[in-house]
């Protein structure tokens, strides 16, 4: 089922927000910028401070009546709210303002349906979406009963919200082993890529930070790359040549996001794992993003729960073209910082140098000579390492390298 068709009109949403007491208020541009990726328009904001969100209606009494008025006013279809609603509220407010209720998980949800392209993403997505249905089925079948279409609708949509729990369950549980099979299959793709021996780095960032831009220019990879929420959601992998010589492997990730449904940091876990078995980590920062301090936390928080907390970190501040004056920005977290542009290459060369030293912190150094029945040794540290210098003489070449452990152990070689 297509989201929604071109024919026909988007859905117009007003956005709700409530902040408790001592919350930090965030605009609602993020929601917008959600609600404008999955099709609808934003056509009005509320939002209410309380000292604790109402477990009933999620809104005060006084804040209802104004919502009712201005769904009126503003001909609006359904309302989002940006925090993931209970059911009780869900079905409350949808008794209430008697229109479409959907809260910000769902949108996520949809965007993420909408972008699945491979087996692997869409099993991730249905998983998803059937585990967020079946806790919320009780308050979202009165809701998306008012409209045909929708955000909601897309993947499994209304369709299986129809189904009772127990069919729910029973679909949650094949799709596990679907995804099971896909899971082993990604395990064999790492495996061969370990068996390469070519050092691996993760690219993780905030989504639209420019992940796929940097390995497009990096690698000259032909990964979509958009100036929208989750533009990519399936990792790719590709190599690069480093100017030493050197080869590394780049994966690209899908975009964090602020509160990131729990049921697709379960659903997309063996896909985000991929930082979990790489040499290092490149989170990738919108350096032109005013709320960039808080995306930044939300990659960082998102990485502790995939207890992926012990890699080094280069924090690559990005879109340094839209910068008129380069700020004194800093990542306490990161063993190092680099400004660059992904658009335009600007600022690669200080990257390429931060990840050599990072893996020449793996290797060890090496004066040694190599028979030439041997010099076929010299290859794995040209790939690998980086040769420092090399002199032909009659018993042999006497090089000196820096070299991974085990190829200097080959050459019979400790630590010098």
């Amino acid at each position: 089922m297509q989201f929604f068709d071109n024919k026909e009109e988007s859905e117009r949403v007003i956005l709700v927000a409530v902040y408790e007491k001592g919350g930090k208020q965030e605009s609602f541009d993020e929601l917008e910028e959600l609600v404008k990726t999955a099709g609808a328009v934003s056509v009005g904001k509320i939002s209410q401070n309380l000292e604790s969100v109402n477990g009933i209606t999620y809104l005060g009494k006084g804040k209802l009546e104004e919502l009712k008025t201005m769904l009126v006013a503003l001909d609006a279809t359904g309302i989002v709210c940006d925090t993931e609603l209970t059911p009780v509220q869900m079905k409350n407010l949808s008794q209430i303002l008697n229109i479409k209720i959907m809260d910000r998980t769902m949108v996520i949800l949809d965007i993420f349906a909408a972008r699945a392209n491979t087996k692997e993403g869409k099993i991730q997505v249905e998983l998803a979406q059937l585990k967020y249905n079946a806790t919320m089925l009780v308050g979202l079948r009165p809701s998306l009963s008012r409209l045909g279409g929708g955000i909601g609708t897309r993947g499994p949509g209304e369709k299986k919200l129809e189904m009772d729990k127990r069919l729910i369950r029973e679909q949650i549980s094949k799709l596990k082993k679907d995804l099971e099979e896909v899971k082993q299959h990604r395990i064999t793709q790492r495996k061969r890529r370990t068996s390469n021996d070519s050092p691996v780095a993760c690219i993780v960032g905030y989504t639209n930070a420019g992940k796929s831009t940097l390995l497009n220019q990096l690698t000259r990879a032909d990964v979509l790359a958009e100036d929208k929420l989750f533009a990519t959601l399936d990792p790719t992998t590709r190599a690069l040549q480093l100017p030493s010589g050197q080869n590394i492997m780049l994966t690209d990730t899908v975009g964090f996001i602020s509160r990131l449904p729990h049921h697709l940091i379960q659903a997309f876990r063996s896909t985000l794992e991929e930082a979990k078995y790489s040499d290092m980590i490149l989170h990738v920062v919108d350096a032109s993003n005013q709320d960039m301090d808080r995306q930044m936390h939300a990659v960082y928080e998102t990485l502790r729960q995939l207890e992926i907390e012990d890699k080094p970190v280069i924090t690559v501040f990005n879109k340094k073209d839209k910068l008129s004056v380069i700020p004194a920005l800093k990542d306490l977290r990161a063993d190092a910082t680099v400004f660059v542009s992904a658009k335009n290459g600007e600022g690669f060369p200080q990257l390429f140098n931060l990840i050599e030293c990072k893996l020449q912190e793996n290797r060890v150094y090496v004066e040694t000579l190599v028979s030439y029945e041997e010099a076929a040794l010299l290859a794995n540290i040209r790939r690998y390492g980086q040769l420092l210098s090399e002199e032909y003489k009659e018993e042999g070449i006497f090089i000196k390298a820096y070299a991974r452990k085990q190829d200097a152990a080959h050459l019979g070689q400790d630590r010098m």
